[in-house]
């Protein structure tokens, strides 16, 4: 089993910048991919952005050139920069990790909101 444990979220005016942060219960060798994906209120869950152990990064559309996916191998630990961040990026934003030969995981999830 795998805990995954989010921060990072809140209240932030539009055009503002908050980073996300995930880390892993313990150490995934095999291969996996980790990222963030967002869900409104009778909305489904959408990607946002993943992110490869090798560090092949994959963005939804409407959030290229504004957020950034990274992570650090060493701390189990993956990363989400969000900038120049508009009313419709307010979601919860759920981590998740999903690993060759153990499944996929989800965080609790984190609320963002963006409102002036």
């Amino acid at each position: 089993q795998v805990q995954l444990v989010e921060s990072g979220g809140g209240l932030v005016q539009p055009g503002g910048s908050l980073r996300l942060s995930c880390t892993a219960s313990r150490i995934i060798f095999s291969d996996n991919t980790m990222g963030w994906y967002r869900q409104g209120p009778g909305k489904q869950r959408e990607l946002v952005a993943t992110i490869t152990r090798g560090f092949t990064t994959n963005y939804a559309d409407s959030v290229k050139g504004r957020f950034t996916v990274s992570r650090d191998n060493g701390k189990n630990t993956v990363y989400l920069q969000m900038n120049n961040l508009k009313p419709e990026d307010t979601d919860v934003y759920y981590c998740n990790l999903a690993a060759r030969g153990l499944g996929e995981y989800w965080g609790q999830g984190t609320q963002v909101t963006v409102s002036s």
